[in-house]
């Protein structure tokens, strides 16, 4: 990694610390912020996030002019999501927006960095736990500055999985989500957890405590840092359906090892979903 891709990435630690307090700070006005909809009733987002996430763009602007951006709420307010081979921040200003809302506390300001559509610094930070997880190609990856190393369990059987229901209600999509679910729960697996956080659930892999995490229905923004994280903590990446990952597709599959994301793979009850560089 050059140095101006460590100077990116210093700046990218120091804002998303900033960005978390200001999370921080908003939950105390939480009664008087307007909660508003995206695609579903269940899709939310607040001022907080497009506060945070123009604190974040405008920061970097100053300092990286001629970078590209992906942001959640940008694309939401119409901007293109196209990833091309230009630096790029891919930006979730607040991962877990529901949780946000609702104060249960697993909400994370997610940044990624990617350079010929490879992600080369992951910066995820925990708000409400003041966790720091950062990650360098090559380099590997660390929570508060202390190094992390996938599960070594490679029995599915004693694993615990991560996932979630998203925020789709379309009923045939749901009944494909619990299909999923009691395919994977009747492996038998010791269990499955979701803490409301796609970039957290990522973190949680790479940090051992869970085996593997698998989401159809996430965007670029949700895992672009944490897929470093966990790629950089010795862990695999891949598609719902055993492929190579694919950044825009929407599904990602992080598992601590290859036997448990091919396991894994059997039991998904895969359905479509928009890409996110689909043409609108």
């Amino acid at each position: 990694m050059t140095d101006v891709w460590q100077s990116a990435m210093d700046h990218a630690v120091a804002v998303a610390r900033k960005a978390g307090q200001m999370v921080r700070d908003a939950v105390g006005s939480l009664q008087k912020e307007a909660v508003m909809l995206k695609s579903s009733s269940v899709d939310l987002v607040t001022q907080t996030d497009q506060k945070v996430e123009e604190l974040i763009i405008q920061s970097v602007k100053e300092k990286f002019p001629s970078h590209c951006f992906i942001g959640e709420e940008s694309v939401a307010a119409g901007e293109v999501c196209v990833l091309t081979d230009a630096p790029t921040w891919i930006i979730d200003p607040i991962d877990g927006t529901t949780n946000f809302v609702h104060t249960f506390p697993f909400v994370a300001v997610s940044i990624g960095f990617s350079v010929n559509k490879q992600v080369e610094f992951g910066v995820v930070y925990s708000c409400f736990h003041d966790q720091m997880y950062t990650a360098r190609r090559g380099r590997g990856a660390f929570c508060n500055g202390e190094p992390l190393q996938v599960s070594q369990q490679r029995d599915i059987q004693q694993a615990i999985i991560a996932t979630e229901f998203g925020c789709n209600r379309d009923p045939e999509t749901v009944d494909k989500i619990f299909s999923s679910l009691k395919r994977v729960v009747t492996i038998p697996v010791h269990g499955v957890r979701g803490a409301g956080s796609a970039a957290i659930n990522m973190c949680m892999v790479a940090s051992g405590c869970v085996e593997a995490y698998y989401e159809i229905g996430i965007h670029v923004w949700d895992v672009a840092a944490g897929s470093l994280v966990v790629a950089e903590a010795g862990g695999v990446l891949m598609d719902v359906e055993g492929g190579p990952m694919d950044l825009m597709s929407r599904r990602v599959l992080a598992a601590n090892n290859r036997s448990v994301a091919e396991r894994l793979v059997k039991e998904i009850d895969v359905f479509s979903v928009r890409r996110d560089d689909a043409a609108s």
